[in-house]
């Protein structure tokens, strides 16, 4: 049923209450005149209203109706405006968001992607809203601290006020409240790249994932390091992140007849000696690291130290600028590339043009690119399920679970965010690469404009999460 916020249909009764008592005005001016009767004045205002304030009424509902949101809602949105409404007239749609902003080893990350989300819905409100709703993504931000059971306290805590969630970051924490969101029918948009989002309905991942793209990598040094690596290490941290990206570089290496090694490490930059140990002893001739950027560079820049001269390939999250000015600089830039789902922030495309727009500057980290990206499929579900008339939550499930692409104005590539097709058809298989750059804003230049995709990511069937098929 179409819901019209009550105070707007109290607007449009004291418009047509405002018609009438007019209408009672003029008609005792004129009897007051003498010309006509207090009989023939009670006779005209218990008249049918003239077909002109009929037409006017009507519209005023119409208008009304349209500027409200001709759609059901129920958790999370409210006929109110949002606290700091950018269209005053415009109800409310609740997103929350947890991320790493203070503890943890992806902090800095968070603080960008939060940013970078709350300019995209700011934008997305200076251009109308969605339905006749402004969309609020501040006041329900958390700090997860990289914890999961922290992740799923908070989440709990701001579960009955939001729609949806905007960002959920980190691998481990997402799936701590995964089983919440698939039983509520909540959609959430996850600041992580593991093959598992793939098959989980609401989850409206972006890009090509860590399995993914550790193939890309072993297939691009095949293709690009001299001499070819014939031994290749894993070295990534425990649970969900690291084990996709470790899966992807065995595939990898299994489908080219190369020696795999895995090295499971823990978090924190001081407890990095066994890695280093096993970087230095092996030998290997390619590493796909998957930890957190501070591991990262004490991995690197102490092996190198000790006489490892292999090259090194990160995913994604294992890079910050601030690298390049650790003690480890001269050694990630020597060894180290970067992956990555998407180009930097200095791109040509539409949307990273709308993001440096939204920002205000032109140089920016790759936090601030990846908080942009993430938005896309959320707002495409929002506005697909205004249309339908239904922005419950099981109707922004409904739209979202039916999306056969995401418009990321150029950011990804075309096809890119099929939430309809099946895990392996719907999966994004191109992979960026990066070096790094002290004279880069985001700390690193492009290698490849074009996406990359290898040979043994283009035939992989996605059946499975990675890290289970590779277990």
């Amino acid at each position: 049923m179409t819901r019209i916020p009550t105070w707007r249909r109290i607007g449009v009764m004291l418009f047509a209450f405002s018609l009438l008592a007019a209408g009672c005005r003029a008609e005792n001016d004129t009897s007051s005149g003498g010309s006509e009767s207090p009989d023939a004045s009670e006779e005209e205002t218990s008249e049918e209203p003239s077909a002109t304030e009929e037409e006017t009424t009507e519209a005023t509902e119409e208008d009304t109706a349209a500027a409200a949101g001709d759609a059901e809602f129920d958790i999370g949105v409210t006929e109110e405006p949002c606290p700091e409404p950018v269209n005053e007239d415009n109800g409310c749609i609740y997103l929350g968001t947890i991320s790493d902003l203070t503890q943890g080893p992806f902090a800095a990350l968070g603080q960008s992607i939060v940013e970078s989300q709350a300019a995209f819905w700011r934008t997305v409100n200076e251009e109308g809203g969605i339905g006749g709703f402004d969309i609020d993504v501040t006041t329900y931000v958390r700090d997860s601290f990289y914890i999961p059971e922290r992740h799923n306290q908070v989440y709990l805590e701001i579960k009955p006020n939001v729609l949806a969630i905007a960002q959920t970051l980190g691998s481990p924490g997402t799936a701590a409240i995964l089983p919440d969101l698939k039983a509520e029918g909540i959609v959430a948009a996850p600041a992580t790249w593991s093959s598992a989002w793939a098959f989980e309905p609401g989850i409206v991942e972006s890009g090509n994932n860590y399995c993914i793209e550790s193939m890309n990598s072993i297939d691009y040094a095949l293709e690009n390091f001299d001499p070819a690596p014939a031994k290749v290490m894993a070295v990534h941290y425990p649970g969900e992140y690291g084990e996709d990206g470790a899966a992807g570089a065995r595939i990898g290496a299994e489908a080219n007849g190369l020696e795999f090694v895995d090295v499971e490490t823990p978090t924190g930059a001081d407890n990095q000696a066994g890695a280093i140990d096993a970087l230095v002893s092996q030998q290997p001739d390619l590493v796909i690291i998957t930890t957190g950027p501070a591991e990262n560079a004490a991995i690197v820049g102490q092996a190198a130290a000790q006489g490892f001269t292999g090259k090194v390939i990160g995913t994604s999250p294992t890079w910050n600028p601030g690298l390049n000015e650790s003690p480890a600089a001269q050694a990630l830039q020597t060894l180290y590339l970067q992956s990555s789902p998407w180009a930097t922030y200095a791109t040509d495309t539409p949307g990273h043009q709308a993001l440096r727009d939204a920002i205000g500057r032109e140089d920016g980290d790759d936090g601030l690119t990846s908080g942009w990206v993430w938005s896309y499929p959320l707002r495409d579900a929002l506005t697909a399920a205004a249309e339908a008339g239904d922005l419950t939550r099981a109707g922004l499930l409904e739209a979202a679970s039916n999306l056969e692409e995401v418009d990321y104005q150029g950011m990804l590539p075309e096809g890119s965010g099929n939430y309809a097709a099946e895990p392996n058809e719907g999966a994004v298989r191109g992979t960026l690469f990066q070096m790094p750059d002290p004279d880069s804003s985001t700390g690193v230049s492009l290698v490849t404009e074009e996406f990359f995709t290898g040979p043994t990511a283009e035939s992989y069937e996605l059946t499975e999460p990675c890290f289970l098929a590779a277990g």
